[in-house]
């Protein structure tokens, strides 16, 4: 028999190796998510399945005092984690038991509890805080807004982090109770359904449930005096819309404009399928602001958007956002164009519904009308670059790619796409080389260069290659069209309004 020497070396190496990963050391968790343009937002180490938000907001001195409850869940063996958050912690608490906590950063709170947490194990983490939203800056500026009679959250790509600690970013996305406090003389809106409220000292608070799930920068909250007016979808399902009682002329034109939502959300079930969430409106508070932004269930609206009349162009912007944005989140925020270019597309769809130009004619004119040398073509649709997120190429270029695809795979294959990326991939996220693979699995039809040329180009298709996929050709039977642009469609205006906006 042969005997076999082992080293004390070896005999260490073998033993390390005998030990089960669960025994491993615990490790912190990554202070950002993982996205390229945005790389401190979010966190790794854990997930959030649930935000309990108890907060009470006193409108004239702009104070907020909260305690906000997550329920999260370790993906590693966690010695400690952040979240993302702007305002003074008072303490944390982690399942139950006091946690050292620190801050660093722009906006990470850094959190170190009791005794490290196991992989996959459920735990709460409680955050007490306040401070004046209004007041904390970064790069110069805040979120929060301040209104004659209260203020209003609601932005983006980060928005959370001035009124609530978080995992801030759309891949973690959770449920939400949020319960505001307030005055008697004003009201507070927010997400989902209002599940009850009561009065009492001269306060009432409102207690308003989203059961599912939703990425942090949707959650929204406005306190004010609204007009409230309130009704259900063909389906039975509660609106809420709320108007700021100071709009002035505007007024009228944001009621005759967002009271149109259920008729719309009808409209836009017929091309994306069953409507996603238990709740639907919208809300236009007193802002000096022009962007309007899909919060969940309840889009917010800015009254410029309305400055000139009506514009149901910008409701279904933000409606069809509740499918391509709210429900199939971005994976990445560089993945923007599976949101905007989806949104901007159904302004196109109304306008053909609507008789006032067909999206062809849309598409066309576009092409035609922007020079080769104008920066719209600089910019790639398809990873336009943190300081270019919401340009307008994002939209209208990204737009003219739909219907590229559209024409390049037939209305039948178009339109199963359209309904069948956001019922397949309900409540989840997506990349644009996920709606890709998605179209060409659907069509049959290799994408790839469709693709390349109208999203991650940066310079305009030439006339032939724009040609190629049915945009700037004249029609079939038709004499090629003159030197010069088609003539503007007739929604064309209001579709410009809507998305000019959206410079955030």
């Amino acid at each position: 028999m042969r005997h076999r020497l082992i080293v004390p070396g070896a005999a260490a190496a073998f033993l390390m190796l005998a030990v089960p990963a669960s025994a491993a050391e615990p490790t912190p968790g990554a202070p950002g998510i993982g996205d390229s343009y945005y790389p401190e937002a979010g966190n790794g180490g854990y997930q959030v399945s649930h935000y309990d938000l108890r907060l009470t907001y006193q409108p004239r001195t702009d104070r907020l005092d909260g305690t906000a409850t997550l329920i999260t869940t370790a993906t590693q063996d966690l010695s400690r984690f952040n979240l993302d958050f702007l305002l003074d912690v008072k303490d944390v608490l982690v399942d139950g038991k006091k946690a050292f906590f620190t801050k660093s950063g722009t906006h990470e709170l850094e959190i170190t509890p009791a005794a490290p947490l196991e992989k996959g194990r459920q735990v709460s983490v409680v955050v007490r805080y306040s401070g004046i939203p209004s007041q904390v800056k970064v790069d110069g500026s805040s979120s929060w807004m301040r209104t004659p009679d209260g203020a209003v959250i609601a932005n983006e790509p980060e928005a959370a982090a001035w009124w609530f600690p978080s995992n801030d970013h759309p891949r973690d996305k959770a449920t939400f109770d949020v319960s505001v406090s307030v005055p008697d003389d004003v009201q507070a809106i927010s997400n989902g359904v209002l599940a009850s409220k009561s009065s009492k000292f001269g306060w009432t608070r409102y207690n308003w449930r989203s059961t599912k799930p939703q990425a942090t920068y949707l959650a929204t909250l406005a306190v004010g005096k609204f007009d409230i007016t309130t009704g259900t979808t063909s389906n039975g399902l509660p609106i809420v819309n709320a108007y700021s009682k100071d709009l002035g002329d505007n007024l009228d034109s944001a009621k005759a404009s967002v009271e149109r939502t259920n008729e719309i959300l009808d409209w836009e079930s017929s091309v994306f399928g069953p409507y996603p969430f238990t709740a639907a409106g919208g809300y236009v508070p007193n802002v000096p602001t022009h962007y309007a932004l899909e919060t969940q269930t309840r889009p917010f609206y800015s009254p410029a958007q309305f400055a000139n009349g009506a514009n149901t162009s910008v409701v279904v912007h933000e409606l069809a956002h509740q499918w391509y944005g709210d429900s199939v989140s971005v994976k990445n925020w560089r993945d923007i164009w599976v949101n905007e270019g989806f949104a901007s597309y159904a302004q196109w769809l109304w306008s053909e519904k609507e008789n006032e130009g067909t999206a062809q004619q849309l598409a066309d004119y576009i092409y035609a009308s922007v020079p080769a040398d104008n920066d719209f073509w600089k910019v790639k649709p398809g990873d336009p670059g943190p300081e270019n997120q919401f340009h307008g190429a994002v939209y209208n270029r990204g737009a003219i790619a739909i219907q590229a695809l559209r024409n390049t795979v037939g209305d039948k294959a178009f339109f199963e796409t359209l309904k069948k990326w956001p019922t397949v991939n309900k409540y989840g996220n997506g990349s644009v080389q996920d709606f890709q693979a998605f179209a060409e699995k659907v069509s049959g039809k290799n994408l790839q260069k469709l693709f390349d040329t109208w999203l991650f180009t940066t310079a305009k298709p030439s006339a032939a290659d724009a040609a190629s996929y049915g945009i700037g050709k004249a029609p079939a039977g038709a004499s090629l069209r003159a030197a010069g642009k088609p003539a503007e469609p007739k929604s064309w205006k209001k579709i410009q309004s809507a998305q000019l906006g959206h410079e955030h």
